[in-house]
């Protein structure tokens, strides 16, 4: 059973699995003492969990990736501050855990669980996690930059360039190589046919990856680039919990929420259909969620609608954590069915206008005025209303939220938990393919003239343009001729840019 069910079984149930989240408190019979669950078939109709800083945001995403654990689906959380990479340390008896349970009636079980600890490009502990710049994708990478609407076109412009051309985009080095070609003469005849890009804007854009290089995206960009796969396991039983601990890049926000939503989209982009399903293949919890929106521009956010909307079918189910309600954009808000909303504050007339805002976007309840609600709410205390299962919102229930099994704080050694997992032999060592910026080089060398021979060894033109084609694979346009070469079919790809303009390879 689950919603919420007093011992009369009065409320709101159904059957399947469920997430235990913890028991209603005041006002009717039907809420008091009620046991408020969240059903695993409703977890990839998406959810929110908010509340002001220090209210159990973090808390209650541990309770849920525990459970969801426990009944064997994997998860993949954002660790922002690093408190999250205790999942895997069972927590401390006779701590605030034990006595919180004890309060609600129930007893104290402590409980690691299996958690991989995974670090974008390797900035920090965990196991490196890095994606190419083809992969990536134009609109991605233009959210990262901030580039405006004109920079954001060139860049698409530049990206369809190296498709055709087969031109390998692993790291941002091989990005500069690609726009500083394209900023000379041949590049720029290469261009008419595209549109072409301005001096300027190149100018533009290779500044911004100066700074994006600095600030972590030598690291993150390049190969090998994660498997989505090795995010969908299980250690027989349990889901394992994928946690990207972000401490390191705190002070880098575009670039890690941003690769967060290249994840989502990856899974989108490979994931197969799966229907309606008794439990999702994978919830994804994204942290300081506002970071992914500030800043960007409509097409971005028509492309996270449009994955929020869509990925549900494909099993997947995503939280979004933040402070407000009103960090969300509205479109994707309205596809957060599963809401627990811990405190906010109204200290300023600004902070009761977003009260007011936020009460606006729950369901009527007969059992709570939540504009008095809300702002009364305790430490790890949310009001909570979910999904039934014809989709319809259940009235909010104030909810005292379970405690985790888990530590609630950083486990001891990440690193060294991190190096012996089988992931960090697959991941932790940078490789360096033939890609973009030696493609290119060998065309500049092959293009130069070359000195004239010798009087003695002097041989008839045609037969010195034979010898040469012969020796570089093919004439003048050498990046042509690598291109029909045997080495060069072995990185030719089909291609088709997805939702985010992701790169999908089809050989």
């Amino acid at each position: 059973m689950t919603g919420f069910a007093d011992e009369m079984g009065k409320g709101y149930t159904f059957e399947g699995q469920v997430l235990e989240l913890g028991v209603g408190v005041e006002k009717e019979e039907i809420v008091a003492g009620a046991e408020v669950r969240m059903p695993l078939a409703m977890l990839n109709r998406h959810g929110l969990i908010a509340g002001a800083t220090g209210t159990g945001k973090t808390v209650t995403l541990q309770v849920m990736a525990e459970q969801l654990s426990d009944a064997g689906v994997p998860v993949l959380v954002s660790d922002v501050k690093g408190d999250l990479s205790g999942l895997s340390t069972p927590g401390a008896p006779g701590g605030p855990a034990e006595k919180r349970m004890t309060g609600l009636g129930a007893k104290f079980e402590p409980q690691g669980y299996p958690v991989e600890y995974l670090a974008l490009g390797g900035i920090g502990a965990g196991v490196p996690v890095r994606a190419t710049v083809s992969d990536f994708g134009p609109d991605l990478l233009a959210k990262v930059l901030k580039a405006n609407d004109t920079q954001h076109q060139s860049l698409t412009l530049v990206f369809r360039y190296a498709d055709e051309k087969g031109l390998p985009l692993l790291d941002l080095s091989d990005l500069r190589a690609l726009l500083t070609y394209l900023d000379s003469d041949a590049g720029k005849a290469d261009l008419q046919g595209l549109g072409g890009v301005s001096s300027q804007t190149v100018g533009v854009i290779l500044r911004a990856l100066a700074t994006l290089e600095d600030g972590g995206g030598k690291e993150f960009f390049g190969e090998p680039q994660l498997d989505i796969a090795d995010l969908i396991r299980t250690d027989g039983a349990r889901g394992v919990i994928s946690c990207v601990e972000l401490p390191g890049v705190g002070d880098k926000p575009a670039l890690f929420s941003t690769a967060l939503m290249w994840l989502l989209a990856e899974l989108f982009e490979q994931l197969p259909e799966a229907g309606d399903l008794q439990k999702p293949k994978l919830v994804f919890f994204f942290e300081e969620a506002h970071l992914l929106f500030a800043d960007a521009t409509d097409a971005f956010l028509e492309s996270v609608v449009r994955t929020v909307r869509m990925i549900r079918s494909k099993g997947v189910g995503v939280f979004f954590v933040t402070q407000s309600p009103k960090d969300v954009p509205g479109d994707v808000l309205g596809q957060l069915g599963n809401r627990v909303q811990h405190a906010l504050r109204a200290f300023t007339p600004d902070d009761a206008k977003a009260l007011k805002a936020t009460v606006g976007t729950f369901p009527t309840s007969p059992f709570y005025d939540l504009e008095e609600t809300l702002p009364t709410l305790g430490i790890a205390e949310a009001i909570v209303t979910i999904l039934d299962e014809n989709g319809v919102p259940t009235p909010v229930v104030r909810t005292k939220l379970r405690a985790p099994r888990s530590r609630m704080g950083p486990a001891d050694d990440v690193n060294g938990a991190a190096e012996v997992s089988p992931l960090f032999a697959k991941y932790g060592t940078r490789a360096d393919s033939q890609s973009a910026r030696e493609l290119l080089a060998e065309r500049i060398d092959a293009a130069a003239p070359e000195p004239e021979p010798a009087a003695a060894e002097a041989e008839p033109a045609p037969k010195r343009r034979r010898k040469r084609a012969e020796s570089v694979g093919g004439g003048a346009d050498a990046l042509g001729d690598f291109l029909t070469s045997r080495q060069g079919k072995s990185i030719q790809r089909q291609v088709v840019r997805g939702v985010f303009g992701l790169l999908r390879k089809k050989l």
